[in-house]
C-alpha cells in the first residue's frame, strides 16, 4: 500500500516537474523573431480597453502614458472603464483619446467591466487591446500588434514584465513572470499549442471578443474561461514576445498573499468545472482547449512544487532504506526542475538580484503552503490588489527581452 501511495506522489510531481522542463527547453530553444517594426500597409483601429477598479493612484499616469504610442492617434483609442473612482479623477481622465466609461455594481468583476464596455462602444473597430489599469505599454506596442495583425495572428498575449523591483517581492515575482512566460507562452508556441493568457496584454479580434465575453460571469480567473473560448471557436493564442507591457510587481507579503490565493482558487476550480469537457477535447484532437483546460490546472503552483519536490527529495536521502522509490529518482526530478526554473531567467538576474530573491524566498515558500488551507470562498469574492507604482524601474529590461 505505501508503494502505491510513493508511485502516485511521484507519478504527480514528476510530471509537474517534466512539463516544466520540456517547456523550457523548448521556449530556450525557439528562435526569437527580430525586433523589427516595418512601416505597414495599413493600420488597425484598437480599442485599449482598461478596467480600473479603485486605481486612482495610477489611471492618470497609465492613460497619459496611452497617448504618446507611436501609432496614428485617428486609429486607436483609450477606453478607462471607471468602477469606483472618484470624481476629479473622473474627470482629470477625460481628453482628447481617452473615453470614460462610469461603471457600479454590487460584486465588481473584470468581465461585466469589459461587458458594459463592449455595450456602449460602436462597433467601429478591428482590435481589442485589454490591459490593467497599472499598465504601461512600450511606444512601439501597436505597431506590433498591429503587424503581427497583418501577418494573420488573430489573438495575442504580449510579454508582460515587471514595472518595479524595489522589494525582495518584486524582484521574486517579476522573475516569476519571467519564467512563466517562457515557459508557458514561449514554450507553448516553440510546440505548436496556443500560449495561455494572463489576464492583461490581450488583444482580440473586437466583434469576437465582445460576442465571447457575453458567456463569461466568474468573478475570479476569468482570463481562464477567456481562453478557454478562443481555443473552443479554432483561434490560436500567439505569443508576442517583442511587445513589452509594464505590470507593477507585489512589493510586499500581503499583497502577495491576496493574489496567489486568488490565483490558486481559481486554478482549482476550473480544474473542477472544466476537468470533463476538457478530457472529451482530448479524445477528439483538440489538444489546445486540453492543455489549457486540464494541464495547465492540474499543475501545482511553481512554488509549491519546489517546496514538494524539496521535501520528498529530503525524505528519500533520510529515509531510502524504508522506501520503495530510489533516492535518485527524486534528484533527478529536482535536478530537472532547477534546470527548468534557471534556464528562463536573464544574466543579469544572476546578480545581487539573484540572492536578494532568494533571501524572500523561504518566506514566499511558507506563504504558499499556508495558503492551502485559506482558499475557501476565494473564488467567490472580488480580490483586488492595489497599485501606486507610476514609473517604470526595471534594470533586466533588456535581459527581459532576450
Amino acid at each position: 500500500m505505501l508503494l502505491i501511495i510513493e508511485i502516485i506522489i511521484f507519478t504527480y510531481l514528476a510530471g509537474c516537474v517534466f512539463f516544466n522542463f520540456f517547456f523550457s527547453v523548448a521556449g530556450k530553444l525557439a528562435r526569437r523573431k527580430k525586433n523589427i517594426v516595418q512601416p505597414p500597409p495599413s493600420y488597425q483601429r484598437i480599442a485599449i480597453l482598461v478596467p480600473a477598479y479603485k486605481e486612482d493612484e495610477v489611471i492618470l499616469s497609465a492613460a497619459e502614458s496611452y497617448s504618446h504610442l507611436n501609432y496614428p492617434k485617428a486609429y486607436y483609442d483609450t477606453v478607462v472603464i471607471a468602477d469606483s473612482l472618484r470624481p476629479e479623477t473622473l474627470e482629470a481622465l477625460r481628453g482628447p483619446g481617452v473615453r470614460v466609461i462610469p461603471v457600479s455594481f454590487d460584486v465588481s468583476t473584470k468581465a461585466k467591466s469589459l461587458n458594459t464596455a463592449f455595450e456602449q462602444l460602436e462597433d467601429r473597430y478591428d482590435l481589442a487591446l485589454i490591459c490593467d489599469a497599472d499598465n504601461v505599454l512600450e511606444k512601439d506596442f501597436l505597431l506590433k500588434v498591429n503587424q503581427a495583425w497583418l501577418e494573420g495572428k488573430e489573438v495575442l498575449q504580449a510579454q508582460r514584465v515587471a514595472k518595479n523591483m524595489d522589494t525582495p517581492f518584486a524582484i521574486l515575482d517579476a522573475a516569476n513572470e519571467i519564467v512563466a512566460n517562457h515557459i508557458h507562452r514561449k514554450g507553448a508556441n516553440a510546440v505548436g499549442l496556443s500560449a495561455p493568457v494572463i489576464g492583461s496584454g490581450m488583444v482580440f479580434p473586437f466583434a469576437f471578443v465582445k460576442s465571447v465575453l457575453k458567456d463569461i460571469q466568474a468573478i475570479g480567473g476569468f482570463d481562464k474561461v477567456l481562453q478557454l473560448l478562443v481555443v473552443a471557436h479554432g483561434k490560436k493564442i500567439h505569443y508576442l514576445e517583442n511587445a513589452l507591457v509594464f505590470d507593477e510587481k507585489v512589493e510586499n507579503p500581503n499583497a502577495f498573499r491576496n493574489q496567489r490565493r486568488r490565483w490558486i482558487s481559481a486554478q482549482i476550480v476550473y480544474l473542477r468545472k472544466f476537468f470533463a469537457p476538457g478530457m472529451k477535447a482530448l479524445f477528439r484532437g483538440q489538444i489546445d482547449y486540453f492543455n489549457l483546460a486540464v494541464i495547465q490546472n492540474m499543475l501545482m503552483p511553481r512554488m509549491l512544487l519546489l517546496v514538494a519536490v524539496g521535501f520528498f527529495t529530503l525524505v528519500y536521502l533520510l529515509f531510502s532504506p524504508y522506501l520503495g522509490i530510489p533516492a535518485a529518482a527524486w534528484l533527478i526530478i529536482m535536478a530537472m526542475f532547477i534546470i527548468s526554473l534557471l534556464l528562463p531567467l536573464p544574466k543579469k538576474f544572476y546578480t545581487t538580484y539573484f540572492f536578494t530573491a532568494m533571501m524572500a524566498l523561504p518566506r514566499v515558500l511558507g506563504i504558499m503552503v499556508a495558503l492551502m488551507f485559506r482558499l475557501k470562498g476565494a473564488n467567490k469574492t472580488f480580490i483586488h490588489t492595489k497599485h501606486t507604482k507610476t514609473g517604470i524601474d526595471n534594470p533586466l529590461l533588456d535581459g527581459n527581452a532576450n
